[in-house]
């Protein structure tokens, strides 16, 4: 496999373009000699013999060697494979031949696997290789959302990558899988790597997840105790936080909800005194249940 560079910085060699001398215009110094080449040429050209007999000879050629070819079980990819072997071959010996392989974009975790993909051999000619097909097999590593292949004459070959965002670890049938704010898991990511993303369980809850986790990195105080986003029935949250306490967010209105937590929390530091629930499923009360078990105090 060709040198892969990470992160590398390329550099572009550029040789000064030779200066060819110009011809000088005057009348009086143009030679007789070079003003008469053209036409001699044009002549040339006009002398070219377009007879009958030489056509009836270039057709009885032609279809000599397609009869040769057929005789042989040769077929039009064969002579294809030829050509283009040909053209690689003569590729290679001007030195346009892989050498060098940057990947751009990607994160530590996920190289290996987008090197794995690329499967480029070294030496191989330039004019053979297919970037569509490099870009569709890097896009199928899980971690890769797009991929762009650039060639680099005369021996480079750039990957660049866009990795899916890691949004949440979601927690569904016993497994922990790591998916991005779409809802996708994220193929061959190692949830024990991420310890700081959120935890989402349930059904559903890997597509829900986008909506609600904006609104809860906007309160820290709220984001900080929080252990996991539980979700109920398909329909709404339930957030448990690392103390034990459980706050029950209803189906619609989100935020709205959160914001008269955030005025709870003001007037009564609930989130640092501590509560067994919070119940903010009705808008227009709120039900609070002490961590003592006492009654259930409404705002």
């Amino acid at each position: 496999m060709p040198a892969v560079v990470r992160g590398g910085r390329r550099q572009s060699s550029k040789q000064p373009a030779k200066r060819s001398a110009a011809p000088k215009s005057g009348g009086r110094g143009r030679s007789p000699r070079n003003a008469s080449a053209t036409p001699d040429k044009v002549a040339a050209i006009g002398r070219l013999d377009l007879s009958p007999r030489a056509v009836v000879i270039s057709i009885f050629a032609g279809v000599l060697v397609l009869a040769g070819v057929l005789a042989t079980g040769a077929r039009a990819d064969r002579i294809g494979a030829s050509i283009s072997g040909g053209v690689d071959g003569l590729a290679v010996g001007m030195g346009l031949k892989l050498e060098k392989v940057f990947i751009e974009g990607e994160s530590a975790e996920a190289n290996a696997a987008i090197q794995r993909a690329v499967q480029l051999q070294p030496g191989q000619a330039m004019t053979s290789i297919d970037l569509d097909a490099v870009r569709e097999r890097v896009e199928g590593v899980g971690w890769v959302k797009s991929a762009r292949v650039i060639r680099l004459l005369p021996n480079t070959l750039i990957v660049d990558v866009t990795e899916h965002d890691r949004l949440a670890i979601w927690q569904a049938g016993g497994r922990n899988l790591v998916i991005d704010s779409h809802g996708q898991v994220i193929r061959g990511a190692d949830a024990g790597r991420y310890p700081n993303l959120p935890l989402v369980v349930g059904k559903g809850a890997e597509q829900a997840a986008a909506e609600v986790l904006p609104l809860i990195a906007q309160r820290p105080r709220l984001m900080a105790r929080l252990e996991a986003l539980v979700r109920v029935d398909e329909r709404r949250w339930d957030l448990r936080l690392k103390d034990g306490s459980l706050i029950q967010l209803p189906a619609t209105d989100q935020d709205a909800a959160l914001i008269q937590l955030d005025a709870l929390d003001q007037r009564e530091r609930l989130l640092e005194l501590g509560f067994a629930r919070i119940d903010l499923r009705t808008p227009e009360e709120v039900a609070v249940r002490p961590s003592a078990g006492g009654a259930g105090k409404q705002g």
